[in-house]
């Protein structure tokens, strides 16, 4: 289960916060499965507590509030309060940040120096400094220091995930460390530009336990859909040392094009091959083998490489299979419960590419309508959503490609434009 998190709405009340801190206490009490995981991921002194030595444990109010103030991305309650106390003055910093108005970020933190160390739009972007450093804000980052900043580890982390490489070699020089984990934004959010720089540092590519195959596993299994920067943050695993292996689904990953068309060529059936999630996603490889299906819209579990081409936002080699004969048609496996069985088309409408990739305009949901793709066919699909606020298992029944995209919970992941076409 993914770890809860929530934004802070536009003019946020403290009210709000303290009643979600009663109602986890409460649900503490009932003992709740749900409310329990969300105390272990939370707290540091339950982190390791089993169920039965958590249900015994003193659990207070101010547990419970720091439980609720870190799912906002704040360090702690008090941390919370003064933001949600300085929410005007926040906005006007925000504001401020993104116009690259260095000056009146200096005045707005000098008439208000408690911003200067909490989150000013959310807990992943950090405070003002780190704020500044998703910007690429340069000559703000330099100012917000001069005035006390404390956060350069936090800073550097966001400038290397936005891919702000400038920003980022002025805090390496000012105070942020070269730290186990330091990769994983980059991977996360496939920017070779922020990986190849740590690799010319040479910082370790590990995450913050070590573990030398996290960061690789990130980059193959992240929710980013942007093809060509994904080939190249493999590129450096490779030049790393990283083995990966020749196989048609790391050709896929890698899009080498030219390689899976030879694999094509020596194995006719290749093309109506049905991949399952251990092999889209390699255990040996640090994937995690937990099948769930990814952080995709549409299940990949038993899916063909033209299923894939889709949801990878992969267009060459979508262009490559249709040319080899693919079958836009093609069906995924069923399971046991009889979900699966979709075809490349529920892919086309929901899915990563739509949200991160380069699908608004559905030209692959286009290309396979006019190659006679049923919009009528129907599937009974099963997905876990692991990164909203309510992790769930989502089903949907019987459902045509338009259906499934209609009630998918995660609406952003909808390609508007090829519903409109089934439609």
């Amino acid at each position: 289960m993914a770890t809860v998190s929530r934004g802070l709405p536009q003019r946020p009340h403290l009210d709000i916060p303290k009643r979600e801190a009663r109602e986890l206490l409460n649900a503490w009490r009932a003992a709740r499965p749900e409310a329990l995981e969300r105390i272990r991921r939370q707290h540091p002194k339950f982190q390791s507590a089993d169920t039965a030595a958590l249900r015994a444990a003193v659990f207070r109010l101010s547990d419970a509030q720091l439980v609720i103030a870190r799912e906002y991305g704040f360090a702690h309650w008090t941390e919370l309060k003064v933001r949600i106390n300085a929410n005007p003055a926040a906005g006007a910093l925000d504001a401020a940040i993104r116009a690259d108005d260095r000056e009146a970020v200096v005045q707005l933190l000098r008439a208000n120096p408690k911003l200067l160390h909490v989150p000013v739009w959310s807990g992943n972007w950090g405070p003002p400094m780190s704020h500044a450093a998703n910007l690429g804000r340069l000559e703000i980052i330099k100012a917000i220091a001069a005035l006390g900043a404390r956060d350069f580890q936090h800073a550097f982390d966001r400038a290397l995930l936005q891919g702000r490489i400038e920003c980022a070699k002025w805090l390496l020089d000012h105070g942020a460390k070269l730290v186990p984990g330091i990769v994983m934004g980059s991977c996360e959010t496939l920017k070779p530009a922020g990986l190849q720089f740590l690799a010319d540092v040479n910082a370790p590519f590990t995450d913050q336990h070590g573990n030398r195959l996290a960061p690789l596993a990130l980059a193959l299994g992240t929710y980013a859909r942007r093809p060509e920067d994904k080939h190249a943050v493999l590129d450096i695993f490779a030049r790393r040392g990283y083995e990966l292996p020749d196989t048609p689904m790391m050709a896929f990953h890698r899009g080498r094009a030219e390689r899976l068309k030879d694999y094509l060529r020596r194995d006719r059936d290749l093309i109506n091959r049905r991949f399952s999630y251990r092999e889209i996603y390699p255990p040996e490889l640090g994937c995690p083998d937990d099948g769930l299906s990814g952080l995709c819209g549409t299940p990949l579990d038993g899916t063909t490489l033209l299923h894939l081409a889709i949801d990878f936002d992969e267009q060459e080699i979508f262009d490559l299979l249709l040319a080899h004969g693919a079958d836009v048609d093609t069906r995924a496996t069923v399971d046991a419960a009889g979900f699966g069985g979709h075809t490349p088309l529920f892919n086309a409408v929901v899915s990563c590419a739509h949200t991160n990739g380069r699908q608004h305009d559905a030209t692959m949901a286009k290309a396979l309508l006019a190659r006679g793709a049923s919009s009528t066919v129907r599937a009974s699909l099963r997905k876990f959503l692991d990164w909203i606020e309510d992790p769930r298992w989502h089903e949907a029944r019987d459902v045509t490609p338009a259906e499934w995209g209609r009630t998918f919970p995660v609406q952003e992941m909808v390609n508007v434009e090829a519903l409109r076409l089934l439609e």
